[in-house]
């Protein structure tokens, strides 16, 4: 061994020692694992360089792990934290996709209380997300309970219920418009013969205020069987003693499902109410398939802040504008999930 690597163990040795020094000294069981950690990776450095090896062991087993990483995160890198960071500087500038970018400052979020449509789009979205969590998670929970019991046939209800999610959103929105179909669909043809609603007053389900509550009804109808599987796994994780217990205190069926069933499926529900959140507030599809017409353009009453976004984008190639509306819907996300997990863990605590 030369002269250099000699001094260089030496100082590692001295290091070492001091570390040690500093373990047996510390009380703090954080800062102890910190100072622990330290002193093992300094002492993979002494044996490296001793038994003469460029890349100790540890090394080249992270280099292995970082290797089968590596192509998933450069995807992930190439094709989404790159255009969320270049999204986000691009809100504060002014681009077209063809000429140069320009800086613009806060031009672009200024622009936003002055346009109407973006608070109509701010508006629906908010409705939209108020009335499809809630009903969803309900909806959901209530069918998971339900098909949780040993009823006959229950598998194949399970999959009648989950079909929806699967489906091919084009072939049921597609159902849906004729089946609410404001002249020739079954819904409006028993408001008309049933319930005696006169024709010219038969509710127009696509278009007005009630294009929003077809949303939610079609988006609840789709999505409840995806969340009731989740529910249903968590039903199956609660002990059936628990059950047991409350009917030897003579609970009811209201009081397990307060007092057992609902305190057991906290954890589940925050993850449906989180997931639910975020996804309702992405919402597009189903409103240009449901609400969109011929030509896949949505009216105020029923543009959702995702579509705004697109149409700023490709329609009317804002670049910058549309970046703006999508930190608007970022933060607004954000802040919701936030609110969420601090609730979750003042519960918790």
């Amino acid at each position: 061994m030369d002269e250099n690597r000699m001094a260089k163990v030496e100082r590692l040795k001295l290091e070492s020692a001091e570390l040690m020094r500093q373990i047996r000294a510390e009380d703090d069981i954080q800062k102890k694992q910190k100072l622990i950690a330290k002193r093992d990776s300094v002492q993979r450095k002494v044996t490296a360089i001793s038994n003469n090896r460029r890349i100790s062991r540890e090394t080249k087993r992270d280099i292995v792990a970082y290797s089968f990483i590596a192509p998933n995160f450069i995807g992930f890198a190439v094709f989404t934290l790159i255009p969320i960071v270049f999204a986000f500087l691009l809100a504060f500038m002014d681009w077209d996709g063809s000429n140069a970018v320009t800086f613009a400052g806060l031009s672009n979020f200024k622009r936003l209380p002055g346009d109407t449509f973006f608070k109509a789009a701010l508006k629906n979205t908010i409705l939209y997300v108020l009335g499809t969590v809630p009903l969803t998670m309900i909806a959901s929970l209530a069918l998971a309970i339900v098909l949780n019991q040993k009823i006959r046939a229950r598998g194949f209800f399970r999959t009648v219920a989950f079909f929806p999610y699967v489906a091919s959103l084009v072939a049921i929105t597609a159902v849906w418009s004729m089946i609410f179909h404001p002249s020739k669909g079954p819904v409006n043809y028993i408001l008309l013969t049933v319930f005696g609603v006169p024709q010219n007053q038969l509710p127009k389900w696509f278009s007005g205020s009630l294009v929003l509550v077809t949303l939610i009804l079609f988006s609840v109808w789709k999505y409840m069987g995806y969340y009731m599987v989740i529910y249903l796994v968590g039903l199956q994780g609660i002990s059936g003693e628990l059950y047991e217990a409350g009917s030897l205190d003579g609970a009811n069926t209201w009081q397990k499902f307060c007092y057992i069933t609902w305190p057991q499926l906290r954890s589940t529900t925050f993850f449906v109410v989180v997931m639910l959140t975020i996804n309702c507030f992405k919402v597009y599809d189903i409103a240009v398939m449901l609400a969109g017409g011929g030509d896949g353009k949505l009216s105020t009453s029923a543009t959702v802040l995702v579509y705004y976004i697109y149409q700023n984008a490709f329609n009317y190639w804002d670049l910058g504008y549309s970046s703006a509306i999508a930190m608007v819907l970022f933060v607004m996300v954000l802040i919701v999930t936030l609110i969420q997990f601090r609730y979750e863990k003042k519960l918790e605590a």
